[in-house]
């Protein structure tokens, strides 16, 4: 009888890696980026708009000794990503061995200004899931094959602490990161035996991305005052997280959701 062990490698040190972080070219990607640079990992900074200042990151890496690549490509374009995917493997001479999904469909986080239930129509929910679901399966298609040839693999999907408090109404936007919740689970469970984890890290508001830059300065007050930390999250937080999942030391450690935001929700 074969041994189950031998179809669960070991993550590579974060030195020997290649990381594609979808939707880095600024915000909370980018500081995820940012993360991985001094870990001494390959950087694969995905951008669908943000071309200048996904070049302008990838050069500052390579400026302090990184290696760093800006490659355009929509997420939900499952062509464009195996093209990304080839391109990143052909730069750096080695699979991508780490995906971090934090590609965002076009969202603003003010609650103000979001849709009510019995207003919202469905198409805003389709290019949520859209966003957040096909793009994640995109990804993690196109990686699979440099995966199973490294012998393991990280998934990184990124959420929300909504799902435990939906003290705003982004129905839509909520929706769809419960959908690729789901997905995190399932995936996990069906990749195991070829050694890949999936997990997901959540949060909260962050303080701040460009998502939240119109968000009010009273709510980031209420919301550090509802913490157990008395603070808001900030991007760099976050990405420390997501920097854990990838390493050696996540190594027992898959189908989980990772919640990060100085303790205002706990679940």
């Amino acid at each position: 009888m074969s041994n189950p062990q031998a179809f669960t490698s070991e993550a590579l040190p974060l030195d020997e890696q290649v990381v594609l972080v979808t939707g880095s070219g600024r915000g909370l990607g980018a500081a995820i980026a940012k993360a991985f640079a001094p870990e001494g990992a390959a950087l694969v900074i995905n951008y669908r708009y943000s071309a200048e200042t996904a070049e302008e990151l990838a050069e500052a890496v390579r400026a302090r000794g990184g290696r760093a690549v800006a490659i355009e490509a929509d997420v939900t374009d499952s062509r464009a990503v195996d093209a990304m995917f080839e391109t990143a493997a052909a730069e750096f001479g080695t699979p991508v061995s780490t995906v971090v999904n934090n590609a965002l469909a076009d969202f603003s986080f003010n609650g103000d200004e979001r849709q009510p239930a019995d207003e919202i129509d469905y198409s805003d929910f389709a290019d949520q899931f859209r966003g957040s679901v096909e793009g994640a399966v995109n990804t993690i298609q196109a990686a699979m094959h440099g995966f199973r040839e490294l012998g393991s693999g990280r998934v990184i999907n990124i959420g929300t602490n909504l799902f435990q408090d939906p003290v705003v109404p982004y129905h839509d936007y909520t929706a769809g990161k419960a959908a690729l919740l789901s997905l995190t689970r399932t995936f996990a469970k069906d990749l195991g035996p070829a050694g890949v984890r999936v997990n997901m890290v959540s949060g909260g508001l962050l303080r701040t991305t460009d998502a939240s830059s119109a968000t009010p300065e009273e709510v980031f007050d209420q919301i550090a005052a509802a913490s157990a930390l008395r603070r808001v999250t900030t991007p760099e937080d976050f990405a420390s997280a997501v920097v854990f999942f990838a390493s050696p030391a996540s190594r027992a450690v898959t189908g989980q959701n990772l919640i990060v935001d100085n303790g205002l929700v706990m679940g």
